[in-house]
């Protein structure tokens, strides 16, 4: 099995830690090939990061596409582009807030989120809304440090400020998980759940389990209803590589 894991922004340091935590998560047989856009954002901290990263997300997708990966995971919080990258692949495409969503509320009845940011607080609330977990989440936390830092190789200082609010989380939101809430987060989830006593959830590792067995299952997106394929039409531009042939 192939899957492609797209990290959003353009910073290459972010999409190599990204794909270690997916291969740790993969299964034997299983193939990772972790990517980021040529062009777009260096990180994605805003609702202006999130719409172009997300035409950029395209891009790698039609691509995947086109290289025949069974499955592609979008490796942001803030899931861009999720329903469009879906109209573009017959192959299960996971966004990796609600992959974790979903893995928290399956071991928990009740989880906190901590994020990077305080301004990207309510991004998270707004996919709450979206995929129906709003009742089953308490608290969404930042520690407000900007994206890049956490993928800083000397992180001992962000690593120690995620902790010090999932230990918060833990002792103050009346909550049986929690879920990191930025991919640049993930290698903290095994050690803080050792630490910590309850489940410490990174949508990377969920997201290539859902994968593996959502394609393991014969399941793929479906192309009856709004996930059809997009009409063919005239693009001009920068995006007249998206008109029909």
């Amino acid at each position: 099995m192939r899957i492609q894991v797209i990290n959003p922004n353009t910073s290459i340091e972010m999409t190599r830690q990204i794909g270690e935590v997916a291969r740790a998560a993969m299964s034997a047989g299983t193939e990772i090939n972790a990517v980021c856009p040529a062009h777009g954002p260096e990180s994605i901290e805003s609702h202006v990061d999130e719409v172009l990263a997300g035409a950029a997300v395209l891009d790698r997708i039609a691509e995947g596409v086109a290289a025949g990966f069974d499955a592609h995971i979008i490796a942001c919080f803030g899931d861009p582009a999720l329903l469009a990258a879906r109209e573009l692949a017959r192959g299960p495409v996971i966004g990796i807030a609600e992959a974790a969503m979903h893995a928290a509320t399956l071991v928990a009845t009740r989880f906190s989120i901590v994020t990077s940011l305080g301004r990207t607080a309510i991004q998270a609330e707004e996919l709450l809304l979206r995929y129906g977990f709003e009742r089953h989440c308490r608290r969404i936390r930042a520690v407000d440090l900007p994206v890049l830092e956490l993928a800083e190789e000397d992180g001992c200082s962000a690593a120690e400020q995620i902790a010090k609010e999932c230990r918060r989380a833990r002792d103050e939101d009346a909550i049986g998980a929690i879920v990191l809430g930025c991919a640049g987060m993930g290698m903290h989830a095994a050690p803080l759940s050792a630490e910590l006593g309850l489940p410490v959830i990174d949508g990377v590792g969920v997201a290539v389990r859902m994968a593996e067995a959502l394609v393991g299952a014969g399941l793929f997106t479906s192309k009856h209803g709004d996930l059809a394929a997009p009409p063919p039409k005239h693009y001009t531009g920068r995006y007249a590589h998206w008109s029909a042939a």
